[in-house]
C-alpha cells in the first residue's frame, strides 16, 4: 500500500515543512508503514510561533464568554468524530478502539472543564485593605505557549493541554509525537470548525530539532510535556534556562499495595487491567504488585489466570483486549528487561515472548507477561518498562510496602487494596505520591482536578488541567487601588506605605 503524505498546520491551514526530512508512521499491528509525516524544522517552528503570536493579542481580548462558545463548539465536534478520532489511535499507536474511545472521552472531558473559563478566571477582591484602598488580582494569559506529547495518548494528552491553555487566552503551538500525528492534526482540523481564528492552534510533528527550536524560541513563555523522565529533565532544565515557565511529567514506577484483608478476586480484576491495558504503555499503568504477607500466595494464581485469557491481537478486531506495542525497537527492549528479569533470579510465572497472532507475523507483539519473587534490585523493577509486564514483590507489612514505595525515585501514581479504612487512610496521607487510588488501579484525576505526579515523576510546580492548569497558562497581576480627595494631597513621603 502507498502510505499517505501528512501535513503541517500552520495559521489556520495545512502546510508543507521547510526541509525535506519525513518520518514513517507504522501500524503496529502489521509492521507496514502507513502514513510518512514532515519533520518540522526550525524554520517551520519560527513560522508557526510567529502564527501563534500574531493571533494572540486579538484572542487575549476575545472575552472569555466568547472563547467559552467556541470551546463549546468544539466539545460537540469532539463528540461527533470521538470514533473517527479513536480509530486513528487505535491505527498508529496499536490500542483497541475501546480503549481509544476511552482516553478520547476523557480527553473531551478536560474540554467540558475549559468551557467553564469565564468563572476559572475571576481573580480576588478586597475592598478597603487600606483607608480608601481596594486590591484586586487578575488572572492574564501568559501568550504563546507549547506543548510536546508522547505516542500513548494521541488525543487525550494533548488534549490535557491545550484546551485550558487557549481558554485562558493564550496561543498554541503543539508539537505530537512524529510516531502518533494523526490525531491532532484532526482536532486541529475540528477545532477550526468550531471557529477558532487562525494561528491559535497550530500542529507541527517532529523530532528533536522541533523540540529544541521550541524550548530555545525567544517568543514562547511556556513549555508543557509529558514523556521519560529523561527527557522531562532535559525539557525543564533547558525551557527554564530560556526564562520559560515549564511543567514536564515524566516516567513511572507505580505500585499497587494488596493487603491481606483485600478481595482477592477484585484485586486481580484491577490490577491485570491497570498493568496490561494498552499493552501497559501507560504513565499510569499499575506495573508493580507489592503483596502484603498472605496476600502473595492468595493473589499470585488469580493473576495469573486472568492474565493468561487475555486475547491479543489487532486492535480494531472484535474481542481483542490487548494490542501490539508502538515499535519493533521498543518490542526489542521489553523482551530485553523479561530477559534480564529472568537471569536476575525473578520467577516467570507467565511468559508472553514468542506469541503467535494470526495475520501479525510482521506486528510488535508481546503477550501478557508477569513475574513474582522480583527484588529491588533487579532491572526489571528499576527500569520503566512500559510494556505488557508485571511484577510482583512480596513484603512482609504495610510498613515495608510504603517503604519500598517511598524509597523509589518515581512519585506518579499509585494503589492499595484493602477492606480496612484504617490502612487506606494511612496509605493515603504516608505514601509520597502525587495520585493515589484507594481499590482504584488507575487512579487518573477527573478534568476538574489535577493530574501530576512528585519526584521523578514530576519537573516544575504545578500540574495539568484543572485549576493548576489554570494557573500554569496565566499569569497573576495584582492592582492596588485609591481615588483620593483634593483634601488628601498632603505632599511627599519617603518612608515605607502601610495601609492598615
Amino acid at each position: 500500500m502507498t502510505a499517505v503524505k501528512l501535513h503541517l498546520w500552520i495559521n489556520g491551514q495545512r502546510a508543507p515543512s521547510s526541509g525535506g526530512r519525513m518520518g514513517e508512521i507504522f501500524n503496529p499491528a502489521s509492521g507496514e508503514v502507513i502514513r510518512q509525516v514532515p519533520l518540522a524544522t526550525r524554520n517551520d517552528i519560527d513560522a508557526a510561533v510567529a502564527a501563534a503570536g500574531a493571533a494572540f493579542p486579538a484572542w487575549r481580548d476575545t472575552t472569555p464568554l466568547r472563547r467559552a462558545r467556541i470551546l463549546t463548539r468544539f466539545r460537540e465536534l469532539m463528540e461527533r468524530h470521538r470514533d473517527e478520532l479513536a480509530r486513528l489511535a487505535s491505527e498508529e499507536h496499536g490500542k483497541t478502539v475501546l480503549d481509544a474511545v476511552g482516553s478520547v472521552q476523557r480527553g473531551i472531558e478536560v474540554i467540558e472543564f475549559a468551557c467553564g473559563v469565564p468563572h476559572l478566571l475571576k481573580g480576588e477582591h478586597a475592598e478597603n485593605v487600606g483607608r480608601g484602598v481596594d486590591c484586586h488580582s487578575l488572572l492574564q494569559p501568559v501568550g504563546v505557549c507549547a506543548g510536546i506529547t508522547p505516542f500513548n495518548f494521541p488525543a487525550m494528552v494533548p488534549l490535557w493541554m491545550f484546551p485550558v491553555a487557549i481558554a485562558c487566552g493564550n496561543a498554541f503551538v503543539l508539537k505530537p509525537s512524529e510516531k502518533v500525528p494523526s490525531c491532532s492534526l484532526r482536532m486541529a482540523e475540528l477545532f477550526k470548525d468550531a471557529g477558532l481564528p487562525d494561528g491559535v492552534f497550530n500542529v507541527v510533528p517532529g523530532d528533536k530539532e522541533a523540540v529544541e527550536a521550541l524550548l530555545e524560541h525567544p517568543d514562547v513563555g511556556a513549555i508543557s510535556f509529558v514523556g521519560s523522565t529523561p527527557v522531562a529533565r532535559h525539557i525543564y532544565e533547558t525551557a527554564a534556562r530560556n526564562g520559560k515557565r515549564v511543567q514536564a511529567l515524566g516516567g513511572a514506577k507505580n505500585h499497587a499495595v494488596v493487603m491481606p484483608d483485600a478481595d482477592m478476586a477484585f484485586a486481580a480484576d484491577a490490577l491485570v487491567g491497570a498493568a496490561y491495558g494498552s499493552a501497559g504503555e501507560r504513565c499510569m499503568a499499575i506495573s508493580t504488585v507489592v503483596a502484603v504477607g498472605e496476600a502473595g500466595d492468595r493473589l499470585l494464581p488469580l493473576l495469573r489466570e486472568r492474565a493468561a485469557q487475555i486475547r491479543v491481537g489487532r486492535g480494531d478486531t472484535t474481542d481483542v483486549g490487548m494490542g501490539p506495542v508502538i515499535s519493533q525497537a521498543h518490542r526489542k527492549r521489553i523482551l530485553v528487561l523479561i530477559g534480564s528479569g529472568v537471569e536476575q533470579g525473578a520467577e516467570l510465572v507467565l511468559d508472553g515472548r514468542g506469541i503467535d497472532v494470526a495475520g501479525g507475523e510482521r506486528g510488535f507483539f508481546i503477550g501478557p507477561t508477569l513475574f513474582d519473587r522480583v527484588t529491588p534490585d533487579m532491572d526489571i523493577y528499576r527500569e520503566e518498562i512500559f510494556g505488557p509486564v508485571l511484577i510482583v514483590l512480596r513484603a512482609d507489612s504495610y510498613e515495608a510496602a510504603v517503604q519500598l514505595i517511598n524509597a523509589n525515585p518515581y512519585g506518579n501514581g499509585t494503589a492499595i487494596f484493602t477492606g480496612s479504612g484504617h490502612w487506606a487512610r494511612r496509605f493515603e496521607n504516608e505514601i509520597d505520591v502525587g495520585m493515589v487510588g484507594v481499590n482504584v488501579p488507575i487512579p487518573v484525576p477527573m478534568a476538574f482536578f489535577s493530574f501530576g505526579g512528585w519526584k521523578a515523576s514530576l519537573f516544575g510546580d504545578l500540574h495539568m488541567h484543572g485549576m493548576e492548569g489554570v494557573a500554569f497558562y496565566t499569569r497573576t497581576k495584582v492592582v492596588t487601588r485609591r481615588w483620593p480627595a483634593p483634601a488628601e494631597h498632603t505632599g511627599s513621603s519617603l518612608t515605607m506605605p502601610t495601609l492598615g
